[in-house]
Protein backbone atom coordinates (compact mmCIF):
# COMPACT_ATOMS: atom_id res chain seq x y z
CA UNK A 1 0.00 0.00 0.00
CA UNK A 2 1.72 3.39 -1.04
CA UNK A 3 2.10 6.31 0.74
CA UNK A 4 -0.26 9.32 0.24
CA UNK A 5 1.94 12.76 0.56
CA UNK A 6 0.45 15.54 2.38
CA UNK A 7 0.49 18.84 0.70
CA UNK A 8 2.03 21.78 3.24
CA UNK A 9 0.08 23.87 4.53
CA UNK A 10 1.69 27.53 6.06
CA UNK A 11 2.15 27.84 9.14
CA UNK A 12 -1.23 29.40 11.28
CA UNK A 13 1.49 32.07 12.52
CA UNK A 14 2.84 33.48 8.47
CA UNK A 15 -0.82 34.09 7.82
CA UNK A 16 -1.10 35.70 11.12
CA UNK A 17 1.87 37.72 10.49
CA UNK A 18 0.41 38.66 7.15
CA UNK A 19 -2.80 39.89 7.87
CA UNK A 20 -1.08 42.14 11.08
CA UNK A 21 1.29 43.54 8.38
CA UNK A 22 -1.66 44.49 6.31
CA UNK A 23 -3.03 46.19 9.26
CA UNK A 24 -0.31 48.11 10.58
CA UNK A 25 -0.26 49.23 6.79
CA UNK A 26 -3.27 50.42 6.63
CA UNK A 27 -3.09 52.13 9.73
CA UNK A 28 0.20 53.76 9.37
CA UNK A 29 -1.36 55.16 5.72
CA UNK A 30 -4.08 56.38 7.29
CA UNK A 31 -2.34 58.30 10.27
CA UNK A 32 -0.29 60.02 7.69
CA UNK A 33 -2.91 60.97 5.28
CA UNK A 34 -4.66 61.99 8.47
CA UNK A 35 -1.63 64.34 9.77
CA UNK A 36 -1.81 65.96 6.25
CA UNK A 37 -5.16 67.18 6.45
CA UNK A 38 -5.00 68.07 10.60
CA UNK A 39 -1.40 68.47 11.58
CA UNK A 40 -0.14 66.69 15.17
CA UNK A 41 -2.75 69.08 17.55
CA UNK A 42 -6.40 67.70 15.71
CA UNK A 43 -4.98 64.17 15.15
CA UNK A 44 -6.81 61.40 16.84
CA UNK A 45 -6.91 57.53 17.27
CA UNK A 46 -10.99 57.62 17.19
CA UNK A 47 -10.54 59.08 13.51
CA UNK A 48 -7.67 56.45 12.05
CA UNK A 49 -10.13 53.96 13.55
CA UNK A 50 -12.93 55.03 11.51
CA UNK A 51 -11.29 55.63 8.68
CA UNK A 52 -8.80 52.70 8.17
CA UNK A 53 -11.18 50.35 9.55
CA UNK A 54 -9.03 49.17 12.10
CA UNK A 55 -10.47 48.60 15.69
CA UNK A 56 -9.16 50.85 18.30
CA UNK A 57 -8.39 47.92 20.96
CA UNK A 58 -6.27 46.64 17.78
CA UNK A 59 -4.11 50.30 16.94
CA UNK A 60 -3.19 50.21 21.34
CA UNK A 61 -1.90 46.90 20.97
CA UNK A 62 0.69 48.51 18.42
CA UNK A 63 0.97 51.67 19.67
CA UNK A 64 0.31 52.17 23.44
CA UNK A 65 -0.20 56.21 22.75
CA UNK A 66 -1.57 58.25 19.92
CA UNK A 67 2.27 59.68 20.44
CA UNK A 68 3.41 56.83 19.36
CA UNK A 69 1.35 56.27 16.12
CA UNK A 70 2.06 60.14 15.32
CA UNK A 71 5.61 59.63 15.25
CA UNK A 72 5.84 56.00 13.62
CA UNK A 73 4.01 57.51 11.19
CA UNK A 74 5.79 60.80 10.42
CA UNK A 75 8.87 58.39 10.24
CA UNK A 76 7.32 57.85 6.69
CA UNK A 77 8.48 61.79 5.78
CA UNK A 78 12.27 60.29 6.04
CA UNK A 79 13.48 61.31 2.26
CA UNK A 80 14.90 58.43 0.40
CA UNK A 81 16.29 60.41 -2.41
CA UNK A 82 19.24 58.92 -5.05
CA UNK A 83 22.17 61.22 -5.12
CA UNK A 84 22.84 62.14 -8.73
CA UNK A 85 26.39 61.91 -9.69
CA UNK A 86 27.01 63.43 -12.90
CA UNK A 87 30.28 64.63 -12.68
CA UNK A 88 29.36 68.42 -11.89
CA UNK A 89 28.73 69.96 -8.70
CA UNK A 90 26.33 72.43 -10.36
CA UNK A 91 24.39 69.73 -12.58
CA UNK A 92 24.32 67.37 -9.39
CA UNK A 93 22.75 70.16 -6.65
CA UNK A 94 20.66 71.49 -9.42
CA UNK A 95 18.66 67.85 -9.60
CA UNK A 96 18.14 67.58 -6.39
CA UNK A 97 16.66 71.11 -5.24
CA UNK A 98 14.58 70.86 -8.32
CA UNK A 99 13.13 67.73 -7.47
CA UNK A 100 12.95 68.90 -3.62
CA UNK A 101 11.38 71.98 -4.62
CA UNK A 102 8.84 69.55 -6.44
CA UNK A 103 8.50 67.34 -3.76
CA UNK A 104 7.48 70.82 -1.15
CA UNK A 105 4.20 71.50 -3.30
CA UNK A 106 3.04 68.56 -4.38
CA UNK A 107 4.22 65.69 -1.16
CA UNK A 108 2.29 65.20 1.84
CA UNK A 109 4.63 65.47 4.20
CA UNK A 110 5.33 69.09 3.05
CA UNK A 111 1.75 69.53 4.93
CA UNK A 112 2.86 67.69 8.05
CA UNK A 113 6.45 68.84 8.95
CA UNK A 114 5.17 72.42 9.84
CA UNK A 115 2.76 71.30 12.80
CA UNK A 116 5.92 68.42 13.46
CA UNK A 117 8.53 71.48 13.66
CA UNK A 118 5.87 73.30 16.24
CA UNK A 119 5.41 70.18 18.55
CA UNK A 120 9.21 69.22 18.45
CA UNK A 121 9.34 72.56 20.51
CA UNK A 122 8.23 70.98 23.44
CA UNK A 123 8.31 67.69 23.12
CA UNK A 124 12.06 65.69 22.72
CA UNK A 125 10.50 62.62 21.14
CA UNK A 126 9.28 65.00 17.83
CA UNK A 127 12.20 66.79 18.35
CA UNK A 128 13.99 63.44 17.95
CA UNK A 129 11.44 62.34 14.59
CA UNK A 130 12.59 66.04 13.11
CA UNK A 131 16.23 65.86 13.62
CA UNK A 132 15.94 62.87 11.23
CA UNK A 133 13.28 63.85 8.68
CA UNK A 134 16.06 66.99 8.44
CA UNK A 135 18.86 64.77 8.02
CA UNK A 136 17.20 62.63 5.51
CA UNK A 137 16.27 65.43 3.00
CA UNK A 138 19.34 66.96 3.52
CA UNK A 139 21.89 63.83 3.49
CA UNK A 140 22.40 63.72 -0.89
CA UNK A 141 22.99 67.31 -0.61
CA UNK A 142 25.43 66.85 1.85
CA UNK A 143 26.98 64.44 -0.28
CA UNK A 144 27.40 65.91 -3.21
CA UNK A 145 28.70 68.95 -1.69
CA UNK A 146 31.41 66.99 0.24
CA UNK A 147 32.17 65.23 -3.15
CA UNK A 148 32.85 68.33 -4.63
CA UNK A 149 35.44 69.62 -1.71
CA UNK A 150 37.30 66.39 -2.59
CA UNK A 151 37.63 66.67 -6.26
CA UNK A 152 38.81 70.85 -5.42
CA UNK A 153 35.49 72.02 -7.03
CA UNK A 154 34.99 73.74 -3.61
CA UNK A 155 37.33 75.43 -1.45
CA UNK A 156 39.05 72.81 1.12
CA UNK A 157 37.68 75.77 3.73
CA UNK A 158 33.74 75.02 2.82
CA UNK A 159 31.68 74.00 5.50
CA UNK A 160 29.11 71.97 4.31
CA UNK A 161 26.65 72.52 6.53
CA UNK A 162 26.52 76.14 5.86
CA UNK A 163 26.19 75.32 2.39
CA UNK A 164 23.55 73.02 2.08
CA UNK A 165 21.43 75.81 4.66
CA UNK A 166 22.45 78.55 2.36
CA UNK A 167 20.98 76.06 -0.65
CA UNK A 168 17.77 74.32 1.02
CA UNK A 169 16.49 77.75 3.31
CA UNK A 170 15.23 79.70 0.19
CA UNK A 171 13.13 76.95 -0.73
CA UNK A 172 11.94 76.52 2.74
CA UNK A 173 10.86 80.28 2.87
CA UNK A 174 9.04 80.37 -0.27
CA UNK A 175 6.81 77.29 0.51
CA UNK A 176 6.12 78.13 3.86
CA UNK A 177 6.57 82.11 4.49
CA UNK A 178 6.44 84.24 1.19
CA UNK A 179 4.64 81.42 -1.16
CA UNK A 180 6.01 83.12 -3.43
CA UNK A 181 6.30 80.53 -6.63
CA UNK A 182 8.58 77.73 -6.33
CA UNK A 183 9.54 77.13 -10.18
CA UNK A 184 12.52 75.81 -11.45
CA UNK A 185 13.42 79.64 -12.65
CA UNK A 186 13.89 80.50 -8.99
CA UNK A 187 15.76 77.15 -7.78
CA UNK A 188 18.45 77.86 -10.66
CA UNK A 189 18.86 81.48 -9.58
CA UNK A 190 19.69 80.27 -5.82
CA UNK A 191 22.61 77.66 -7.35
CA UNK A 192 24.75 80.08 -9.04
CA UNK A 193 25.62 82.64 -6.68
CA UNK A 194 26.01 80.54 -3.86
CA UNK A 195 28.37 78.61 -5.76
CA UNK A 196 30.43 81.35 -7.07
CA UNK A 197 31.10 82.54 -3.80
CA UNK A 198 32.54 79.32 -2.75
CA UNK A 199 34.62 78.49 -5.49
CA UNK A 200 35.96 82.08 -5.75
CA UNK A 201 36.82 81.68 -2.16
CA UNK A 202 40.88 82.20 -1.17
CA UNK A 203 42.21 80.68 1.57
CA UNK A 204 43.56 82.48 4.09
CA UNK A 205 47.20 82.47 4.90
CA UNK A 206 48.57 82.25 8.21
Amino acid sequence: MGTTSKRSEPAPSAKVDRRVERSRYTVLTTAFDLLGECGVGSFTVDEVARRSGVAKTTIYRHWPTREALVIDACSRMIAEQETPDTGSLEDDITTLLVEIAHLLQTANWSFVLPSIVDTAERNPEFAEIHSRIQRGHAAPLREVVQRAKGRGELSARTDVSTVVAVLLGPLFYRRWFSREPLDDHFVRAIIKPVLASYQNETPTTS
